[in-house]
């Protein structure tokens, strides 16, 4: 007991009231952020111009602040605008109203198209907003937000911030939001009301008035004039009259009447559903008094065709389907295939059976050795299963995936010179039509070379054409298996063409251009080896039946026509070393050989395979003219085979071994050149041949000889005479060969064989990549195309956006596909403008011939609806738009009542049916703006601005009020 009543055991709760409490923290970081964003203080601005907060630019920054554990986000809004210094305003004045205070009764700005809600709501140029985190619950107690409120109201006193203050509360969706503005000796509270359903006795303006008088509660009796802004909206939605201009493309016509090459190669363009939803007209009333107009539950005066302004704005159907957008995905899926086109085909076990008997090597010790039949290849049933085998084969055989007569015309297009007897192809170029079905476009623009920057091909070449067929096949004839067939079809008429020496319709000659993309390079590769087999042969007909040289040819028995290269890259190197290059038969060469050595030993080389002489030079042992000699072309190759080549010498290391070969294997052209150099100039030194292949390494100078006379004496340059120097050990090891008898370059048939088999090789995937670029290529020239015809600012800019960004993309070996998939989805968004400009053309009638200053005044006002969000109708109702689209809701009002109000208009078309049917719906939005300027709380007070914005919808009632109070006896 002594113990308890022992005072020095009591324990004593103490509080520390000098510790700041969460909510204390909370204004203070409030505080330093308004200091941070320097909203400190007074700020002056010039009143903002008409259309400001639509067209300026607003600017947001955004922080985060905690109360406690609650994550709350901070943003201030600010309209960007020029510095009041250029009005000449120092410093403002002491008892000036905020900016927010003088905003609420700004004319300028009422119905803005595009801003923030409380922009609109309140007509502020620059707040700062407070609401909960991303993932944090939202502020639906009344507590916690007179709390919230409460915070605004302490740090907006303490810092002097004149800058507005609004605390986002409720469910976000409801967009309910509430705050404070505080100045020398006033306030204005922001407040929001938000309802499902209006009430009857506030659906007009009587109603409204009522709420706003009763709000500011002025004491004097004349109470001051209320201003009134009215906006009603009406939405259009049926187009009873305008049948949509865009008709999708009857493709089942493709095969009937005329077939032309050209409708494989057209991309189809356009919306195949009127791309526009609605149309929104806003009729206004901008600057009225109560006494003016009448609204209320019996009678308005509020008749939509007598508003002063009407606006307009489109809203565009969401994800319209397009032609062209459809074709790019679709033949992008096919990306994703992993099938070969055996199996696309369903062909395998025709190739399995097929390889049985097709291995030829073993075709003789299958002939000679004694193979028993396997037992059970003998029962019925098996034989019944081999049966049916056939029998689906054939079957799968006649079910082709692509019908005959498509095949055939796309085969056509492809080739036209198939028409014609293909022996005569040579005499074909690329002179076709352009595949867009319009003229080809001119070699010097811009369009023609955009398949330098993509890196697909020309639209006049086989590639770009067959990408259009590929395309095409996919979508309307069969998808995949119709793909996979085509190739097929396509693989085998290069083979066809390979063999039969017909040169490819659609290529440009020369070596493979590595610009374009390496299905390209692979199809001129294939091309180059048809040239040089044709040459190959032609030489040998005229070697066999005149026994003498063309001198009209360059090397009529050489791989192709000789190029002269004195400067030839060492690069080029033999890829076959056991192929030569003469036609002739063993003894015809081996009696050529024998009589060349008895020429040699006496010293009397014949000359052979001489192109021109050199000019005036002479050869240096003798006074015999220097001959250039007919040469071989280098091998020419394709991107995937450069690479190859580079990562072989890059293998052989930095080692002496290893740059000796590396520098063999490159100089594999050299010694050709060399062998040809000494048949067509016997007797000739290294020094000779260095004049003519490298002049810079012959160097002359300018010496006195033992006369005295001034000689020009030449050397080898220095590098020329490093020990060891792989042209002088070229030199020493070449033979005086011509090159019709040398070691063939470039392999015609072993680099034919190669591309045959790359082609053959390739999944519908791979073949999709290849050609992706290519239909990209004519996607955004189908889109400049029809852009031409409408002339739109928004859609040639997004093309060069589109144009550049795809360049990037494409350009990188191995390309993003899901970046390539958003630029398919920019093609198709700018497709859909182009066909909103044409369904607004449609309707408002510009192509049919109206007066030319009308017809000038509804092509601007088309412009401007594709470029801005709102249009103003110049002469509202009475205008040339205006009447069109009162004639729109007109006839959707009368088809809304079907056949007996058609009747009743056809027959009378005079008052009475205009009375029954109203010329517009009800309006689906009204928007009404009430402002004033009243002393409040008391009649001393000063007069201050006050604000009732109003919103009826369907489904919604807010009013947003802004009342301002003198604070400065209160």
């Amino acid at each position: 007991m002594a113990a308890d009543s022992d005072p020095e055991s009591e324990v004593f709760e103490i509080t520390d009231f000098t510790t700041a409490s969460e909510w204390e923290r909370f204004i203070s970081r409030v505080e330093e952020v308004l200091n941070d964003w320097k909203l400190i203080g007074c700020r002056v601005g010039k009143p903002p111009e008409k259309g400001e907060y639509t067209s300026g630019i607003w600017e947001e920054t955004s922080l985060e602040i905690n109360f406690a554990d609650f994550k709350f986000s901070i943003t201030h809004h600010c309209l960007k605008q020029e510095s009041a210094e250029s009005e000449g305003v120092d410093e403002p004045e002491e008892d000036a109203y905020p900016l927010a205070m003088q905003d609420l009764l700004c004319m300028n700005n009422d119905f803005p198209p595009r801003a923030h809600c409380l922009v609109r709501w309140f007509g502020m140029r620059e707040f700062v907003v407070i609401s909960p985190g991303a993932n944090c619950e939202a502020i639906v107690s009344e507590s916690k937000c007179n709390l919230l409120l409460s915070s605004v109201s302490i740090a907006l006193a303490n810092t002097g911030c004149h800058v507005p203050l609004f605390v986002q509360i409720q469910q976000k969706w409801r967009r309910m939001f509430a705050g404070e503005c505080q100045g020398p000796g006033v306030r204005s509270d922001f407040e929001i009301v938000h309802l499902r359903k209006v009430p009857s006795q506030y659906n007009h303006l009587s109603g409204l008035l009522d709420i706003f008088k009763n709000k500011i509660g002025c004491p004097l009796m004349p109470l001051p004039p209320i201003n009134i802004a009215i906006r009603f909206t009406y939405v259009l939605q049926d187009w009873q009259q305008c049948s949509w201009p865009q008709q999708p493309p009857d493709f089942d016509a493709l095969l009937t009447g005329e077939v032309g090459g050209v409708e494989f190669g057209k991309l189809p363009f356009g919306a195949c559903e009127d791309p526009i939803s609605e149309l929104h007209l806003a009729t206004t009333w901008p600057n009225l008094t109560e006494g003016i107009v009448v609204d209320n539950d019996v009678y308005s005066d509020l008749d939509p065709l007598q508003a002063p302004h009407w606006s307009v704005r489109v809203r565009k159907a969401d994800n319209p389907q397009c032609l062209l957008g459809e074709f790019l995905m679709e033949f992008f899926k096919l990306c994703c295939r992993k099938e070969t086109t055996e199996e696309i085909l369903g062909r395998n076990s025709v190739e399995e059976e097929g390889k049985e008997n097709s291995d030829i090597t073993q075709a003789l010790s299958k002939l000679t050795e004694p193979a028993a039949v396997p037992i059970h290849k003998l029962s019925v049933s098996n034989m019944v299963h081999s049966a049916r085998k056939r029998i689906r084969r054939h079957k799968r055989v006649e079910e082709s995936p692509l019908n005959n007569d498509v095949l055939n015309s796309i085969l056509l297009y492809l080739f036209p010179d198939a028409a014609s007897d293909k022996t005569d192809s040579s005499d074909v170029k690329s002179t076709q039509p352009s595949p867009g079905g319009k003229t080809e476009p001119d070699k010097d623009s811009e369009d023609y070379h955009l398949y330098n920057q993509l890196k697909s091909a020309s639209c006049d070449s086989l590639t770009y054409r067959l990408a259009l067929c590929i395309c095409m096949v996919n979508f309307h004839h069969g998808g995949v298996r119709a793909v996979a067939h085509l190739w097929q079809e396509f693989v085998l008429e290069m083979r066809y063409r390979w063999e039969n020496n017909c040169l490819i319709y659609g290529l440009a000659s020369g070596p493979p251009d590595l610009r374009c993309c390496l299905l390209h390079q692979k199809l001129q590769m294939l091309n180059c080896c048809i040239e040089r087999k044709r040459a190959r042969d032609e030489g040998r007909k005229n070697a066999t039946s005149d026994g003498s040289r063309d001198k009209s040819r360059l090397a009529p028995e050489s791989a192709g026509p000789a190029e002269v290269s004195p400067g030839k890259s060492w690069d080029s190197w033999s890829d076959s070393e056991e192929e030569f290059f003469e036609c002739l038969s063993d003894t015809d060469e081996m009696k050529e050989a024998d009589t060349e050595n008895e020429k040699k030993t006496a010293n009397k080389s014949k000359a052979e395979g001489r192109l021109q002489p050199h000019g005036k030079i002479t050869l240096l042992n003798s006074q015999e003219p220097l001959y250039i000699p007919v040469t071989q072309e280098p091998a020419p190759m394709t991107e995937d085979l450069l690479e190859e080549q580079s990562e072989v010498l890059a293998k052989l290391g930095t080692s002496a071994e290893g740059a000796h070969l590396r520098a063999r294997m490159q100089s594999a052209c050299l010694l050709s050149d060399m062998e040809s150099f000494k048949a067509a100039n016997p007797g000739c030194s290294l020094e000779d041949f260095v004049r003519w292949y490298s002049p810079r390494d012959y160097v002359e100078e300018e010496v006195s000889d033992e006369t005295g006379q001034t000689v020009i004496r030449g050397d080898l340059s220095a590098r020329m005479k490093i020990p060891g120097n792989m042209w002088v050990e070229a030199w020493e090891t070449a033979k005086a060969t011509p090159a019709r008898r040398q070691k063939r370059l470039f392999d015609d048939t072993k680099e034919a064989e190669k591309v045959l088999h790359y082609l053959s090789v390739q999944k519908a995937s791979d073949l999709t990549r290849h050609l992706l670029p290519c239909v990209l290529h004519a996607a955004l020239l189908k889109i400049k195309e029809e852009e031409s015809t409408e002339d739109i600012p928004s859609v040639r800019k997004a093309l060069q956006n589109l144009t550049s960004h795809a360049s990037k993309l494409l350009r990188h070996p191995s390309p993003d596909f899901k970046k390539l998939e958003e630029v398919i989805n920019q093609m198709s968004a700018v497709e859909a403008v182009v066909a909103i400009a044409r369904s607004l053309k449609a309707k408002f009638g510009i192509t049919k011939g109206e007066r030319e200053e009308d017809g000038d005044e509804l092509e601007r006002f088309v412009s401007c609806l594709l470029e801005e969000p709102e249009v103003c109708v110049v002469g509202a109702g009475r205008g040339p738009a205006g009447s069109i689209i009162h004639k729109l809701f007109v006839s959707s009002q009368r088809a809304a009542l079907l056949a007996p109000m058609e009747e009743e208009t056809g027959r009378l078309g005079g008052t009475d049916d205009r009375k029954a049917v109203p010329d517009f719906p009800p309006p689906a939005g009204r928007e009404i703006l009430l402002r004033t300027c009243v002393p409040r709380p008391a009649p001393f007070s000063k007069a201050l601005p006050q604000r009732l914005f109003c919103v009826l919808m369907r489904d919604e009632f807010r009013l947003a009020g802004a009342f301002s109070s003198d604070t400065s006896f209160f």
